[in-house]
């Protein structure tokens, strides 16, 4: 019989795999569509962005992947609330500081992977999906 922390760390596992799982395909997606990946889960003290990817026609793509078993809740591009907009634009600013991107066009795209019980995937890209709020 699991106690309820045992409950609590079972369920953290598994939506921490689901979530690795999600941007493994996002990244794959991407790489089919001719973005070179930049860098994953990369970290600053400003937090964390899931992928870094450049676009072909030129910007940089700072992208938040949202995985879920089925949309009953809330779609997944609405996880992406006003405060983890501020969160990633943070983190995106470090980033060009870091590696001298000032002259790049940034942009913040959402990458939603649904595995429904039926078990057919289904990626979908929002590109330019917010713009930062001040």
């Amino acid at each position: 019989m699991f106690g309820l922390g045992a409950y609590r760390r079972w369920l953290r596992s598994d939506r921490v795999r689901l979530g690795r799982w999600g941007e493994r395909r996002a990244r794959a997606f991407l790489r089919r569509r001719g973005y070179r990946i930049i860098a994953r889960n990369w970290r600053c003290p400003a937090g964390e962005v899931d992928l870094v990817a450049a676009d072909p026609s030129g910007p940089i793509a700072f992208v938040e992947v949202k995985t879920r078993r089925d949309e009953h809740w809330a779609p997944g591009q609405q996880a992406v609330h006003e405060r983890k907009q501020q969160h990633l634009a943070r983190v995106a600013q470090w980033f060009a500081r870091r590696y001298g991107l000032k002259d790049r066009s940034l942009r913040f795209d959402v990458i939603v992977v649904v595995v429904p019980e039926t078990g057919r995937v289904e990626v979908r890209h929002y590109p330019s999906a917010f713009r930062p709020p001040c």
